[in-house]
Formats: C-alpha cells, structure tokens, sequence
C-alpha cells in the first residue's frame, strides 16, 4: 500500500451549540480513552453521550468536541459523525482514509464514491478514489480518478504523482511510472514513501541496481526502516543472496523491540529459508505468518459462507435446467475472453504470460467482473431472488435480451480495465477461482474457452500457505483450511463438469514443465489462434503481472516447483485425507 492522502484528515468544523458543563467530564474522559486506543472503552463511553444527546445539533458538536486535540480523527466519531451528517465531506474523507489505513477497502470505498459525489470538483476526493481503486486491484479506474485529482490542482502535486506513479507500475507501465516518480521525487526529494515506491517499481521491472541505489537514498531519509529491510531482503532474494536476505529479515525483528515479524514478512523469510532447503524452520516461518495474520485481522475462513454459495450453485446448474435456459449470442465484432481458471498458486500465472507473449492475445490479469456481475445479476434480470436463483427470470419475455446485457456488461468492463490490446482477437481473465462461477460463464460466453490449470493438489496447498492471499473466502488463513477449500471448489467443478456443457481444457502444471511446446500448441489450437514461438519464451514476456508469481514468471521455465511437497509431508499429514481423494481422480499420487 504505496499511495497517500494529498493532505492530512481534514479539519472538521460543526456550526452547533455549546455542550453543557455537566457533560465537559465525561467527553474529556472519552477522548482520553480515544487518544489510549481504547476502541471499545470510547465507544461505551461515547454511547452514553450521544444517548444523553438526543438533538442532533448538540450530537455533533459532542463528537466535534472529541476530535479536539487527537492527532488523527478516530474512526468510531468518524463513523457517528457521518451517520449523522451524511453530507459532511470533511468526515467523509477522513473517515474514508481511516477505513483504507486499515485495510477495509470495500468500506472505504462506498465512503470514498460518496465523497466524490459531494464534492465531483474536490481533489481530495478523487486522490482517495484512486488511492483505493488502485489497492483493489481495479488500477485502470484508479488511474481515471488520480488524472481528474490533477486536472483539478493549480500546480503539480509531489504526493499525487507519486501515487500516480505507483498506479502505473501496478498496470505495467513501467516506462510512465518511473518519469512520474522522477518528477515527484524533483518537487520533494524529501519524502521518504517516493523513494521506497520507486524502489518496488524498479525491482518489478528488474532494474536490481537502480532499486537498491533508490533504497540507500530512502534508507537517509529513514534510517533502518523496516520497510527498507523488506525490500533489501527480496532484493537480495532475486539474485540469490539467501544468507544476506535472511539477515535483513532479522534485523526487522530484532529492531522492533519484541514484537517480531508481521505476516507478509514471515512468509518471506519462510520462501527464503525453503528455497536454501531448510524446510522444517521454513513450514515453522510459514505457521507464524499465519498465526498473526489471523490476530491481526481478526478473520478466518468462511466455510459456511463459502459452502453455502457452493450449495446453491449446485442446486441450480443442473442438467435438466441448463437444457431450457439459453445462451448468450455471440459478439464477433470484439475480442473474446479466454477463462483460465484454477485455484491460487496452480500456475495460471505462468500460462497467462504463455499466451499473451502472443501478438493475438492480451493479458487481461486478474478481472473482478465475474464477481461483479454475481451481484448485479438481479438488478439487470429484475429479479427480487439472488444470484444464481435470479436466472429464472430468463424464462420471462421481458428478459430474452437479459444474458446479452449480462455478456455486453463484461465486454465494456473489460475493455475499460484496460484487458483489450490493440488488434488482439482474444483477451485472458484469470482471476483465482473463476471455477466457481463455469456455470455462468456457460450461459453469457457459451463458446468462451476455459482452460482449467491443474497441479498436485499438496504443491498447491503449500504454496498458498507460504504466500499471503485473501481469495477463497480467506481460506489461505490455516492449512486446513487451504485444503477444505480446495476440496469444496474442485467438487463444485465436478459437478459443473457433470450437468453443465461448456468449452473446457484441462493442463496439468506438471505438463507444461515436460513437454512444454505440446502444452502450448494444445492450448493454443483449443482456443483457435495459430501457433507462434513466442508463446515458449514467456519470460520474455516484459508485461508486469500483479501477483505473487511476478518474479517467478520473468524465469525460464523450471521444475523445482514439482513435487515441492514432498520435503513437507509430515507438516502436511494433516490435510492428506481431505486431499486424497482428488489426488487419485487427477492422476496423481503421494509419495
């Protein structure tokens, strides 16, 4: 998270009458509890205020109170501020950057688009927009905000370039990335997260000198920050200096006086000590990653949540249903899309750089429409039942059209993410666990190839337990129930593969490893483009891909990915018989 607010939060100022003496007591005692960071105390204390401040006015000028003095405004006043003056912008946007702070991007956003709305003219306003959209992974969008946020300062903003910046290296743009860097790092030399962002562009872009000299220059500004230590350690990592990146790894922990190491870093020291072959403290780094990950966040899977679509998506893609609904015509006149599904840490990023090293083909990377069309598909169907019952109204007149609105609403997004090159025929979307949904894909893009990306099942759960990522309804929060989620979604593929007719490859990763140029004409004929040799050098390929696998796929193909987990078989017996049974239906074995 490289982007910033262009100001600090926003003073925030209430025309209301003066709070009565009897109540001067009890707000100091709550902003008290606010300035310890005591959550919960603030909130119980700052309940029985409002409940003793029944008129509005008297409401916010208490919580106008509170804010006094407090170096950053607190999230619950915030949050009451805005229920009650909806129309606030400067709590708004205050509360809005709280909520991205901390990670609760969904929140933040719906704070940020109302903010946009009350002030479209605000540059404020878009900077969060673009701050947020860019760490949702939707950049394109970002990007649109941020240039409007320019468009609407008098003079060149160090912090907005910078942010700018770092949205664009996030699209690949490397080139535009770094001049806008150059640019803001000329008006500001001075602030340290520039430098640092730089740095993490330069190293995405494989330019290991140049981001180690822009880490010295940040390291001046902030003398053994942690954050340089991070980016040191991966450096040293990438060219193989294990020894050198362990180090700075440690010097994180033991520069934080007690308390260790955070999530992203533990799986960092995890995948160093793995790859020097030390796989007992590796399983151990990976283990501690995920323990405070968990009491950090506070989350954990959503099994029921998860089970429970999985449940209804086969209850209503079944084969007698699927014969009387119909299908989405296809669009000829646009670039297709290319579904590569598989679950995280399958190789779907290997196979996108494979096929988008293709002049016809461009890379999509990972597209949210699918996800988004899940919710939006009672809206445009007119339905009052949730997706996926809400494909019942097809049956009605008034929705003949409805699947070809579904299928022009992917293709507009699609096209305004950026996915579509210039004269490709095709475009990817690989989202991680796209497999959920083949039943929708079959009826909006019935002739749409998918290709299904398949590994050892035990490779793929230990390498999403050595990685940080939240897909899958946080399954990749514990090992177990990496495995469970596996084992649920694979059994929901079955049964699309069962009831529903769909244009469907599967690829085994290990495959693509043997006999790779087979792996790639196979690939390439079933989705109708002519074979190009390009397609085997894929670490060539120059494109950024925005996943854990970045550094992985600018290598040549290699193997020592495959029965990866064979040095972790006793820390994985716990998950073996959840996984056995697909490990023998896909033709693997346990070792």
């Amino acid at each position: 998270m490289n982007s910033r607010s262009l100001d600090p939060p926003p003073d925030i100022d209430f025309s209301a009458a003066p709070l009565e003496p009897p109540t001067r007591a009890d707000v100091e005692q709550a902003r008290a509890a606010l300035a310890a960071c005591e959550p919960a105390e603030a909130e119980r204390l700052l309940n029985q205020l409002l409940e003793r401040t029944p008129r509005k006015d008297r409401a916010l000028a208490l919580l106008n109170d509170l804010l006094e003095g407090l170096k950053e405004p607190a999230e619950a006043v915030l949050a009451r501020i805005v229920r009650l003056d909806p129309n606030n912008l400067a709590a708004t946007q205050a509360l809005s950057l709280s909520l991205f702070n901390r990670g609760a991007l969904a929140e933040a956003e719906a704070h940020a688009r109302n903010a946009v709305r009350l002030a479209p003219t605000d540059a404020q306003s878009h900077n969060l927009m673009g701050m947020i959209m860019t760490e949702a992974q939707r950049p394109q969008v970002g990007e649109r905000h941020y240039r409007q946020a320019a468009r609407l300062l008098d003079a060149p903003n160090a912090i907005l370039l910078a942010n700018l910046a770092w949205n664009l290296k996030n699209q690949g743009k490397m080139a535009e990335s770094r001049e806008l860097y150059r640019q803001s790092v000329a008006l500001a030399p001075e602030i340290f997260q520039t430098l640092y962002g730089w740095a993490q562009m330069e190293e995405a872009d494989r330019n290991f000198v140049r981001a180690g000299e822009l880490l010295d220059e940040a390291e001046t500004l902030a003398p053994n920050n942690p954050g340089v230590l991070l980016q040191r350690a991966i450096l040293f990592g990438r060219d193989g200096a294990y020894d050198e990146a362990l180090a700075a790894l440690d010097a994180i922990e033991g520069r934080r006086e007690g308390e260790g190491l955070g999530p992203v870093e533990w799986s960092a020291k995890g995948r160093l000590l793995d790859r020097m072959g030390r796989h007992r403290e590796a399983f151990a780094a990976f283990t501690e990653g995920k323990r405070t990950l968990r009491a950090l966040t506070g989350q954990s899977y959503g099994e029921d949540e998860a089970a429970g679509l999985a449940g209804r998506l086969k209850a209503f893609f079944v084969a007698p249903r699927l014969k009387i609904l119909p299908r989405a015509g296809l669009r000829a006149d646009v670039a297709q899309p290319i579904f590569i599904v598989g679950f995280p840490r399958s190789g779907t990023t290997m196979i996108e750089q494979t096929l988008s090293a293709h002049p016809q083909i461009s890379a999509g990377d990972e597209l949210p429409i699918l996800n988004e069309l899940t919710g939006l598909i009672p809206r445009m169907l007119g339905s009052p039942l949730d997706y996926p019952e809400a494909f019942s109204e097809l049956w009605l007149g008034d929705q003949a059209e409805g699947l070809d609105n579904l299928r022009d609403h992917y293709l507009q997004r699609a096209r305004q993410l950026g996915a579509v090159g210039n004269r490709a025929r095709w475009f990817t979307d690989k989202m991680p666990l796209n497999e959920t949904h083949l039943g929708l894909i079959a009826l909006v893009f019935p002739q749409a190839p998918v290709i299904h990306l398949l590994r050892h099942p035990l490779d793929v759960v230990i390498s999403v337990f050595s990685n940080h990522l939240t897909h899958g309804f946080r399954c990749a929060y514990d090992l177990v129930s990496i495995a469970r989620h596996y084992a649920l979604v694979m059994d929901l593929v079955e049964h699309y593969r069962r009831e529903v007719p769909f244009k469907y490859l599967p690829i085994r990763y290990e495959d693509v490893i043997d006999r790779q140029e087979d792996s790639v004409r196979r690939m390439l004929a079933f989705v109708g483009a002519p074979y190009d040799t390009r397609c085997l050098d894929f670490h060539a390929n120059r494109r950024y891909a925005r996943t854990a696998s970045y550094a992985q796929v600018t290598e040549k193909l290699y193997d020592r990915s495959r029965e990866r987990y064979r040095a972790y078989r006793e820390q994985l017996r716990p998950v073996i018989p959840i996984l056995e049974p697909f490990i023998q239906r896909l033709g693997y074995r346990i070792d």
